[in-house]
Parts: structure tokens; C-alpha cells; sequence
């Protein structure tokens, strides 16, 4: 059984909590701008860490009198906002626990998650979200509380805390521990109902603590700053925001994915996370805007340029002819790309997915480096990441300090540290499942550990195919090199039990109508999915995924579906990862056609 641990290098705080961050920044830099926040004219408006710590004292007051007790659950729906960030604190001054619901989560969703954690309150967005609550509220005998950003929640909650006395709400706010629940953050669900993850303030502290330490060129850069524009319910969001608390980082909020290039203009982010669906986007995008203004071969040559740069960084020399070309494509190319993200982005975070290793070349050969690195919500995000100074392309990087990496019999990766959660709410069948008695937790998924100790993810150990022939056959690995085509939208592998491999294809809304417009095609999927022209193209992208693995792993046969599956449509969870559970049910008949015949 092969194990790597990386060790702990820095002092982890053993006392207080995560709001002690927003009491040491006002005490120590009062002035400092810590976030900034769109104004009514479109401007963004500075707050200073003064300010802020008024705000969550404000709103924390209110909730204790509102009857909100220590240790009892309050529920945030909502976008991404500055609101969130300031109630998330608010709660914990008052001792509570946050419990993020996604926005876009359904009324049963909804009614799941209010039940099972037991919220004495909610605090909702607006009109739409309020009527979910409000429709399942008598279901929810807990419930005493639901107030709205749209009904003005935070002016009510202040003048509903006016008689808290500081001393009463700095018992509260003192009163919880690195052992103490800080959140119950549920699973996404893409198999089964969502399970609360317990996390812990000491969670939360082990995880910052290392790593603000390892990403430090991140986080304490002159003028460092961010902004979020992933769900606050996601994990990987969260531990951003706390981060940029913790280490004074400008934070900003953008809930609207349309305007998030004119809101990188303004606020001009030194890094940004996100997942990989949103770096391949970007690419492609910028590929498809290229050839429709007939400039599609000059970024070719810049893309491979970009990546042949970086490829050559890794071995510590690049050659005279790719120095040349990569100067001239950064002032004719790369800047144009840089200035989309606003002009100062130097650094991305990427997760919940992997990236792929043509990608992240491309992108530190533009100048922006994305930095890949592994979690799940039972880990508080990251137990793995590539830092500046140790990058390996097409791993998700080493364990984090203080943190153990095990490779079981059947390939599972089994990880141990202080950032690993206290189990789930309420079902014990469930944490005895994924947490050893010693501390190992069980993440799901397959992967290898080299003799440095870079983890490379392989696939999910309950997705793994298992042809007719008994040829184990991770599905992630050829998924991710066929959604690197800019045509390609999402796509699932399939064949467990089938005596060879396909896959299910569906096309990019965005990219397709250029090019068919460019190919003198109808812009309608319907229309396009047998186009031979097409077909071509999907066949290039399945050529270049099968490269990636053996002739008895290859993908055989494809079908092109007119389809469209989105989070709306059940088919993608919040965080935009697929459910395979769901797209083969709902495409059972297609996937028995592929298997009808043998292939060509």
C-alpha cells in the first residue's frame, strides 16, 4: 500500500475561531479595504475591515434576539453576494452554525435540507427562494425564522439586535472552539440524497493556516485581491472567502456569469478560482471569436506556442525559435487575454474537476497560472494542490502540509489530516462508511501518488467500467480530453458490461452557431447531430481522447444528441459536475442503439 505525507511546517491555532479574523483585521488595520461591493451606479463601493466588523455585529445581534442559541442552524439561500459573506459571519458571531443551500436548489432540495439539519432560521435572497421555504415550512416544525435580502434582512435584523448588549454577544461570539460545528455544507448529490458534512472551525483553521502558507504569493501579494463568482454553497467558494479574511485579501462578489468580463475590468483580480468547465470556455470561446474574425490560424499558432512555452519551462530550458514566437504572440495574443480577466490576473485556482494538462500549459503560456488542486466538501476543499514553486501538469499537486495521502489494494485514495470533516449530520452508517476509526477517510476516487508525491485522479472508483472483455476502463480520462473540443459541451462514457466503448456527446450553445455559420450550416443542434461535417469534427476530438488510452479502452462508437443537459434540466449538479445516474437513465434507448450492432 503506497503512502506520501507531507509535514506540517507551520503553526496551526489550537484556541478561538473563524470570526476571531474579522476582530484582529478591524483591531490591526481598521482602515483596510477588505472588500468591495457593487454600488447602485455600477461602481464598486470599498468597505474597510472596521466597517465590516460593525456590519456582522449589527446582524449577529439580531439573530440572538431573534431566539437564534448557540449551536443552532441557520440557513443562507442565495447568489453570490456580499450579503452572504456578511450573514455567514453574522451567524457564527452568534454562535451558530451556517448551512449554504444552493439558489437554484429545487423545493424538494430545499425542504430535504431544512429538515434534515434542523434550521431554526433561513435567510433567503428574494421573492422566489422565500416561496420555496414557504411551501414546504409546515414540514419544518424547527423553523421559527425566514427573513429576506429583498425584505431588507439586514436592516431588520440590526434594529432587531439594538438591546444586545457587547458583552452578551462577545460570550456568543467566544464561546466556540476548533472543535465546534461551523457548518453543515451538503453534498451535491450526484448520487442519492444530499449527506451534511460536519466541518469544524478547527477544519476550517487547519485548512487556511497551510494554505495561505503554501499560496502565499497568492494571497500576500501587493494589492492582492479576488473576486467569487462560484456558489458560496460550494466548498471550494467558502474557503476562498475565509481566506481572503483571514489574510486581508480584497474580496469581491459577481452572481451574474454575463457580466463577468465587465466586472473583471472594474475590479481587477490579482487570482480567481474556478472549475475547469469555466478555463475550457474561456478557450474555446476565444478560439471560435479568432476564426470567425478569420484570425482562427494565427491563435492556433499562438495556442501551441503558449503550450510548447510551458512544456519547456517543466524541463528547464526553452529553445531560441519558441522564446521568439512566444514574445511576439504575448504583445499580439496572450495581453488580449490577460485584459479579458481584467489585466492583473497572474494566478487561477482550479478544482472540483480535473483541468487537463493541455489546458493548464496553455494557460501559464498566456501568463496565468492555474493552479490545479483536489478536495471534496468532507475535506474543506483542498488536501492536495500545485503551488507556484512545485507544479506538475496533469496532477492536482503533493498533499498539503500536514496531510497523508494512501493508495489502497483497489486504487482508492484514502487521505488523513486536520482539514478532513468530523463525519456526517445525523447518519452514522454513512461516516462509519467513509471515516476509519484512525483517521482515514475514503474520497471515491482512483488515482496513483508518484515518488515525489504528486496525486494524479484517474476517475471516481464507482464510475469505473467494466467491459465484457474485463477491461477496467476510467471514464474521467477520456471524458476530459473530448469536452477539450471547442464543439463539445458535455459528454459521458459508457460500455460497463459492453463489449467495447462509447460515448454520449452533446454540443456547446455557444460555440456551435459559428461554426456553422462559418460551415454554411443550419445553427439548430436538431439539424446538425448527423451533419457528416460535424461528425468529422467529433470524430477528431474522439481521435485525440483515444490517444490517452489503450485500443482496448478506446472509444468505438459515439452518438451526437441534440440535447442540452444543465443544472436546470436535473442533468448537472450546482458546482456543474454530471450525473451520470440521471443522463443514463434518461438515455437508456441511445445507449442500447451504440451496443446493437458492432462497430464499424
Amino acid at each position: 500500500m503506497r503512502e506520501f505525507s507531507t509535514p506540517l511546517t507551520i503553526e496551526v491555532p489550537a484556541t478561538g475561531n473563524l470570526t476571531d479574523d474579522v476582530v484582529t483585521n478591524a483591531e490591526q488595520a481598521p482602515d483596510a479595504v477588505v472588500f468591495s461591493r457593487p454600488g447602485p451606479d455600477g461602481d464598486w463601493q470599498d468597505v474597510t475591515a472596521a466597517a465590516f466588523l460593525a456590519e456582522v455585529t449589527g446582524v449577529a445581534k439580531g439573530l440572538v434576539a431573534a431566539g437564534v442559541e448557540a449551536g443552532d442552524r441557520v440557513a443562507l439561500i442565495s447568489k453570490t453576494r456580499y450579503e452572504w459573506t456578511l450573514l455567514d459571519y453574522a451567524i457564527w458571531f452568534a454562535g451558530a452554525v451556517t448551512v449554504p443551500v444552493y439558489e437554484t436548489s429545487s423545493q424538494e432540495q430545499v425542504g430535504w435540507i431544512l429538515r434534515d439539519s434542523g434550521a431554526r432560521a433561513v435567510v433567503a435572497e428574494g421573492p422566489e427562494h422565500v416561496a420555496r421555504v414557504a411551501a414546504v415550512r409546515g414540514e419544518l416544525s424547527e423553523l421559527n425564522h425566514l427573513w429576506s435580502f429583498a425584505d431588507n434582512a439586514i436592516d431588520v435584523l440590526t434594529r432587531l439586535g439594538e438591546d444586545i448588549s457587547d458583552g452578551e454577544l462577545e460570550k456568543r461570539r467566544t464561546g466556540a472552539t476548533p472543535l465546534d460545528l461551523a457548518t453543515l455544507i451538503y453534498t451535491s448529490g450526484t448520487t442519492g440524497r444530499p449527506k451534511g458534512c460536519m466541518l469544524t472551525h478547527g477544519n476550517f483553521m487547519f485548512e487556511l493556516t497551510v494554505a495561505t502558507d503554501e499560496l502565499d504569493a497568492l494571497f500576500e501579494s501587493e494589492g492582492a485581491a479576488t473576486l467569487l463568482f462560484l456558489p458560496l454553497a460550494h466548498v471550494f467558494a467558502r474557503i476562498i472567502q475565509i481566506g481572503a479574511v483571514k489574510k486581508r485579501v480584497r474580496l469581491g462578489h459577481s452572481c451574474d456569469i454575463k457580466n463577468l468580463l465587465a466586472d473583471f475590468q472594474v475590479f481587477r483580480p490579482t487570482f480567481i478560482l474556478a472549475v475547469p468547465r469555466v478555463f475550457e470556455k474561456v478557450f474555446n470561446t476565444a478560439s471560435q471569436k479568432a476564426t470567425a474574425e478569420g484570425r482562427g490560424a494565427i491563435f492556433d499558432k499562438a495556442a501551441e506556442t503558449a503550450i510548447a512555452w510551458s512544456r519547456a519551462q517543466d524541463k528547464g530550458r526553452v529553445p531560441l525559435r519558441v522564446r521568439a514566437a512566444h514574445a511576439v504572440f504575448s504583445r499580439l495574443v496572450y495581453a488580449k487575454l490577460r485584459d479579458a480577466l481584467g489585466g492583473q490576473c497572474a494566478y487561477a485556482v482550479s478544482g472540483g474537476a480535473p483541468l487537463g494538462e493541455r489546458l493548464g500549459h496553455f494557460y501559464r503560456g498566456i501568463g496565468v497560472h492555474v493552479l490545479e488542486g483536489y478536495g471534496l466538501t468532507e475535506t474543506t476543499a483542498a488536501l492536495c494542490v500545485n503551488t507556484p514553486e512545485a507544479t506538475r501538469m496533469g496532477t492536482v499537486g503533493r498533499p498539503m502540509p500536514g496531510t497523508a495521502v494512501r493508495v489502497a489494494d483497489d486504487g482508492e485514495l484514502l487521505f488523513r489530516g486536520g482539514q478532513v470533516f468530523a463525519g456526517y449530520w445525523d447518519n452514522e452508517q454513512a461516516t462509519a462508511e467513509a471515516l476509519e476509526s484512525d483517521g482515514w477517510f475514503h474520497s471515491g476516487d482512483v488515482g496513483e501518488v508518484d515518488d515525489e508525491g504528486f496525486v494524479r485522479i484517474t476517475g471516481r472508483k464507482k464510475e469505473i467500467l467494466v467491459t465484457a472483455g474485463g477491461k477496467n476502463v476510467a471514464p474521467a480520462v477520456l471524458e476530459d480530453r473530448l469536452r477539450a473540443h471547442a464543439l463539445v459541451d458535455q459528454c459521458v462514457v459508457v460500455g460497463d458490461g459492453q463489449p467495447y466503448i462509447a460515448a454520449l456527446v452533446t454540443l456547446d450553445r455557444e460555440v456551435l452557431p459559428g461554426w456553422a455559420q462559418s460551415h454554411g450550416k443550419p445553427t439548430d443542434p436538431a439539424a446538425l447531430v448527423d451533419d457528416p461535417d460535424l461528425r468529422a469534427e467529433i470524430e477528431k476530438a474522439v481521435d485525440d481522447a483515444n490517444k490517452a488510452v489503450s485500443k482496448a479502452e478506446s472509444i468505438r462508437r459515439f452518438v451526437v444528441l441534440p440535447d442540452e443537459w444543465t443544472e436546470e434540466g436535473g442533468q448537472l449538479t450546482p458546482s456543474l459536475k454530471l450525473k451520470r445516474s440521471v443522463v443514463m437513465r434518461e438515455q437508456r434507448a441511445r445507449v442500447e442503439e451504440l451496443f446493437a450492432a458492432p462497430p464499424a
